[in-house]
This record gives structure tokens, C-alpha cells and sequence, in this order.
């Protein structure tokens, strides 16, 4: 009777242990996740004061827009938690797409070949933003799932696991209804 009772124990501690250490893997998962979304971030602060400074020479009437990208993206780089950095996010992005809709206007500025390198470079990391932004979330998710469901849910409240922030960008364009028109 004492060997049933001691491998149930032992059963059940394994299981207490296994539970822990995935929630500790998943936490290293999630801030590992963040990382290589900072690392994308800071790629994107990089490129953003050379996409104006090459801006400068056509655009000298569009101080305030070139202002106010190099303006949001130190609010973006000063932010700290996943909750400010995304309302950072939103606002440098919304600067940004002033910023490309303002040089739509200027054809040289258009066709310098500095400012499409940049460009595509913008772009390029804008992609891997998303990407990243994309498996953090995921990764968030799974993490924030196993802390709610039982009986991780006890080993969570008592190794003192909190939920992370999933990091969301308000972005209004993506949230319209697509308007469909078959006129001719």
C-alpha cells in the first residue's frame, strides 16, 4: 500500500515539475519573442532618421511632417512596456504614412534612388515587424492559455506567472469594410 502511495506522488510531483518548467519555457519563449520584435524596432528607428534626412533636401516647405516622424519616433524608442510601445507604434506609423503621402507630391524626391533604397529597406523591416509581431502574439497566446487552464492554473499562481500584454497595433485602415464597387 505504501509503494501505491509513493509512486502516486511521485507521479504527481513529475507532473507539478513538467507543468512548471513549461510554464517556464514558455515565458523564455515569449521574451525571446519580444526580443527579436525590439531588434526589428530599433532596425526601423535606424532607417527613419536617414529616410529624412534624404527627404530634407526636397521637402524644405515640410518641416513640421519631417518633425513630427523624427518626434514619434523618439516617443517609439523611449517607450517601455508592450502596452506603450504599441501606442507608440501606432503613432510613428501614423507619421510615417504622412510622411510617404507628403512625398508622393515631390517627383524627384520619388525617384532618388537613396530615398527607394531606404524605402524598400523600410519596408522590408516593416514586414519583419509584423512577422515577429505575429509569432510573439501567437507565443503570448499560448503562454497566457496555459496559465488560465487547469491545473497549471494553481502551479502558475503559485510560482507567480503573470499574463503577459499581446502587442497590437491599432491600425483603422486594416479594421474598414472593403468596398466592392462593380460600376463601369
Amino acid at each position: 500500500m505504501i509503494w501505491i502511495i509513493l509512486i502516486v506522488l511521485a507521479v504527481i510531483l513529475f507532473a507539478f515539475i513538467g507543468m512548471y518548467n513549461s510554464l517556464v519555457s514558455l515565458r523564455q519563449r515569449t521574451m525571446a519573442a519580444w526580443g527579436q520584435i525590439d531588434v526589428q524596432l530599433k532596425r526601423r528607428y535606424d532607417l527613419i532618421p536617414n529616410l529624412v534626412e534624404t527627404a530634407k533636401g526636397f521637402m524644405a516647405h515640410e518641416q513640421d511632417t519631417l518633425e513630427g516622424v523624427i518626434k514619434a519616433r523618439n516617443m517609439a524608442m523611449e517607450a517601455d512596456g508592450v502596452a506603450n510601445q504599441a501606442a507608440a507604434e501606432n503613432v510613428l506609423t501614423k507619421a510615417i504614412g504622412g510622411f510617404f503621402a507628403l512625398a508622393e507630391s515631390y517627383p524627384q524626391l520619388k525617384s532618388d534612388t537613396l530615398m527607394l533604397n531606404l524605402q524598400e529597406e523600410l519596408s522590408g523591416t516593416e514586414t519583419k515587424i509584423s512577422m515577429s509581431r505575429q509569432y510573439y502574439n501567437d507565443t503570448v497566446t499560448e503562454y497566457n492559455t496555459k496559465l488560465e487552464v487547469f491545473p497549471s492554473s494553481i502551479i502558475a499562481g503559485m510560482g507567480g506567472f503573470k499574463p503577459r500584454d499581446l502587442f497590437e497595433i491599432d491600425d483603422p485602415v486594416k479594421r474598414e469594410a472593403v468596398k466592392v464597387s462593380f460600376d463601369k
